[in-house]
């Protein structure tokens, strides 16, 4: 079986599951997910009915669900209904079972400290705190993490000031910016950790944060004495800030002759900790 492709077990029930690699995005079998929380005997059936009960989730299926091809029980190589992590929840939510009841719980529970951080940002980094701290990283590295986080929302404050549009023209401002310190763009340098969908900044070492922080607070300075007017623009001030940390990389490099950009991931860091 590719690597893209693979089985993982939900509540001791098989989950077909595909790894998207262009769009960072995993997609789970529709079936397998609504079979294994309803235990129905027809799970094709329950699905129509599922739809049935719900007009607007029947509406949106098409938008929600994406065919791709999948290993069937009978070894064959077969389209299947696919969503995405977002479009599983959702259907979630149109299972009537106790076994998906706490999955509802939270989300709810979700949405509700969303509304709160609103309200109050700092709940975020209490939170992103807390999370760091059941996980095991260590308050030092954690510190530098929820700064970093700090960094970055002032770089994307200045790309939403130049008229750059969050989604795509951050990725690929970001990327530009990564690949000019680095040495390697996003999807490379999260190859060379071994990384998914994890988060690149939570599997980077002290050195790695520092570096990145280096290159988008650069970025951010550059830009407000700039101002670039369209994403080219603000790609060539992403890569001159991107440039600045990328000679401090080399220079620490060169005095401790140990690369800094590598292949070590957060459970390198978390096993670190525990020495």
């Amino acid at each position: 079986m590719k690597k893209e492709n693979s089985i993982q077990l939900f509540q001791e029930k098989s989950i077909r599951t595909h790894w998207d690699e262009e769009q960072e995005k995993w997609y789970f079998s529709v079936q397998d997910v609504v079979q294994a929380l309803s235990d129905s005997n027809d799970v094709k059936q329950y699905i129509k009915k599922m739809r049935k009960r719900n007009p607007e989730l029947s509406t949106n299926w098409g938008t929600i669900c994406t065919p791709l091809k999948m290993m069937a029980a009978d070894g064959k190589i077969r389209k299947v209904q696919t969503a995405d992590t977002e479009g599983i929840l959702r259907i979630i939510q149109s299972i009537p079972s106790p076994k998906a009841e706490p999955f509802k719980q939270w989300l709810a529970k979700v949405g509700a400290e969303r509304i709160e951080e609103t309200e109050d940002p700092e709940l975020a980094f209490d939170r992103a705190m807390q999370t760091y701290l059941a996980k095991g990283y260590s308050k030092e590295w954690i510190n530098q993490r929820l700064k970093s986080i700090e960094v970055r929302k002032e770089l994307t404050d200045e790309w939403q000031q130049r008229g750059m549009k969050q989604g795509l023209e951050y990725a690929i401002l970001t990327n530009e910016l990564t690949e000019a310190w680095a040495g390697k763009s996003v999807k490379d340098y999260k190859k060379l950790k071994g990384l998914k969908k994890e988060n690149l900044r939570d599997n980077m070492s002290n050195l790695e944060l520092v570096l990145n922080m280096l290159a988008e607070a650069s970025t951010t300075e550059i830009s407000k004495e700039k101002k670039p007017q369209g994403l080219e623009e603000n790609k060539d001030i992403a890569r001159k800030g991107g440039n600045a940390a990328k000679k401090a990389r080399l220079e620490i490099e060169k005095q401790t002759r140990k690369p800094i950009v590598s292949g070590k991931n957060a459970q390198n860091l978390l096993d670190k900790s525990k020495d």
